[in-house]
């Protein structure tokens, strides 16, 4: 809010000779009043920016919820525990370092170094409520790629995971995007990136890009779970156990999402001084949660009758990945788009995440909530869409900047903006393959990253019971000669054990199937030993 200057001696000039105590009683009068409107404004955007983090962080039980319904019901505690275990994990290591990293200014243009355990917060860059809301942001990463590692994952490699990349990993990334000094930041005015910085509002390649890579690397280097491919390569659905939760998960997103885009303004009572004084920030951050819902909705539409042209039948959870795959991709643009563009940015994306499916089947890579074709996928394809679309006028406003700044491509603002949003989506798939990729090797190397055959079989709700492989089985009891039996057929293996071959294949299924399943993956003797203990 803009400063009212009040002078005792130009007063007493309009008031007439003997009237300098008039002036200056009337200007202590001024004083206070600004001084109490600049409380109120400092006020008013902490706790809109309060509130988006509440919003923001709301967005971890629809990440629960979604990651419940998508995987087998053998798996449902395991899931909502990593679920947790993000954000607690999350909260200590981004306190004691990642703010810093991310936002310690004055530092280089690569990594924060001041804000160390929040020492010097309050200043006047930062308040506790930036801290609340980046941290909201950092384990919202961590959950995308909790999703891509789902169901066969141990426990204490969440831990470490979860730990470093929100840590350090992501942290960087911010600094890079969003800090004053970041070297691509669009708010580094003294050295942006081809004049223009990369335009990454509110996290398409920042988070989701990020956490989808993440994934992208740590479900490559586990492989697939057992079942998702039979022996002759073929896909095999391993679908959730309720589409219920799913939708229920979907839509905490899509509320919380509400927070993500539109509070990454951090303030709302900015005036642009246009000569409409209704206009200001405050429809700058109505109009940022027009085209996130616009994108949602027509990725969410395209999905639903893309995949009924190519499966014959609809599918909630395809639309649900959709609609968040939409959400993704216009996290980049939402502040510098027409909501017309927002359409066209939903119907892309849903494209993309169909063809990235699709690419996925072939190349026989499992990622149970399609994490990163959702996230990385379509998160790169929002920054593309920014620097084609992102209109010059928007630009202006939301980054304060000058006449000429460049643009969207196609908007007439040359290939500045493009270029810079390139480089983006190149630097972090780089800088997340190159720490994160040998963070999951080194696990596997030590045995700590996938839980056993017998364990992912069985399925485990914590880790107690992951340790013990017997406490979930569920075994077959003696009783009546089954007409199986008389006809000389091998035993029926447990239902928990059915569960994790092709919905395609009755439940009754014989040891021989199973065996066949199995032995894509283990040799046959790790077969031999998991069969025994399971019948």
């Amino acid at each position: 809010m803009a400063a009212v200057n009040c002078s005792s001696e130009q007063l007493s000039s309009l008031l007439g000779p003997n009237s300098t105590g008039a002036a200056d009683y009337l200007c202590s009068l001024v004083s206070s009043v600004q001084l109490r409107l600049n409380d109120t404004s400092y006020a008013v955007d902490s706790t809109y920016l309060l509130f988006s983090a509440y919003l923001v962080f709301s967005m971890q039980l629809g990440f629960a919820m979604l990651c419940a319904g998508s995987v087998r019901a053998k798996n449902t505690m395991n899931i909502m525990l990593t679920n947790v275990l993000d954000a607690a994990a999350g909260g200590i290591f981004y306190y004691l370092f990642g703010f810093a990293f991310a936002f310690g200014s004055p530092s280089n243009s690569f990594i924060g170094r001041r804000f160390f355990g929040l020492r010097d917060v309050p200043s006047s860059l930062y308040d506790y409520s930036n801290f609340l809301y980046q941290w909201a942001f950092a384990i919202a990463a961590a959950g995308i790629t909790s999703g891509s590692i789902a169901e066969r994952t141990q426990f204490v490699a969440y831990l470490i995971y979860s730990s470093f990349l929100t840590g350090f990993v992501y942290p960087v990334v911010s600094h890079w995007i969003w800090s004053n000094d970041g070297w691509a930041s669009a708010v580094n005015t003294r050295n942006l990136l081809f004049g223009s910085g990369a335009i990454d509002f509110a996290g398409s390649g920042v988070v989701h890009m990020v956490g989808g890579i993440a994934g992208l690397w740590g479900a490559l280097i586990e492989g697939p779970r057992i079942g998702r491919f039979d022996h002759t390569g073929r896909s095999v659905a391993l679908r959730g156990h309720s589409a219920s939760l799913v939708v229920l998960g979907t839509f905490l997103l899509w509320f919380g999402w509400y927070g993500f885009n539109p509070g990454s303004f951090n303030k709302i009572l900015v005036s642009y001084r246009t000569s409409n004084s209704y206009y200001g920030q405050w429809s700058a951050v109505g109009r940022t949660a027009v085209t996130t819902t616009l994108a949602g909705c027509m990725a969410a539409l395209t999905t639903l009758f893309g995949k009924r042209i190519m499966s014959g039948h609809w599918n909630v959870t395809d639309v649900c990945n959709g609609l968040l795959g939409g959400f993704a991709a216009i996290t980049a643009g939402c502040s510098v788009v027409e909501p017309w563009a927002a359409i066209i940015c939903g119907f892309v994306s849903a494209i993309v995440l169909i063809g990235c499916n699709k690419l996925a089947e072939k190349l026989k890579y499992d990622d149970p909530l399609e994490a990163a074709q959702l996230h990385g996928g379509c998160g790169a394809w929002g920054l593309i869409f920014t620097g084609l679309f992102a209109k010059e006028e928007f630009v202006r406003e939301v980054y304060t900047a000058d006449a000429g700044r460049p643009h969207g491509l196609l908007m007439g603002g040359g290939w500045n903006l493009l270029a810079a949003q390139l480089v983006e989506i190149v630097v972090i798939a780089g800088w997340v393959s190159a720490t994160m990729g040998p963070l999951f090797y080194l696990l596997h190397r030590m045995k700590l990253l996938r839980i056993s055959a017998d364990d992912e079989m069985a399925g485990w709700t914590s880790p107690a019971t992951a340790a013990s492989p017997t406490s979930t089985t569920t075994r077959t009891t003696p009783g009546p000669t089954t007409a199986a039996s008389r006809s000389g057929s091998s035993p029926i293996v447990s239902r928990q054990v059915a569960d994790d071959v092709p919905s395609s294949i009755d439940k009754t299924i014989s040891l021989r199937t199973i065996a066949a399943e199995l032995s894509s993956r283990y040799s046959r003797k790790s077969c031999a030993n998991i069969l025994a203990k399971r019948v």
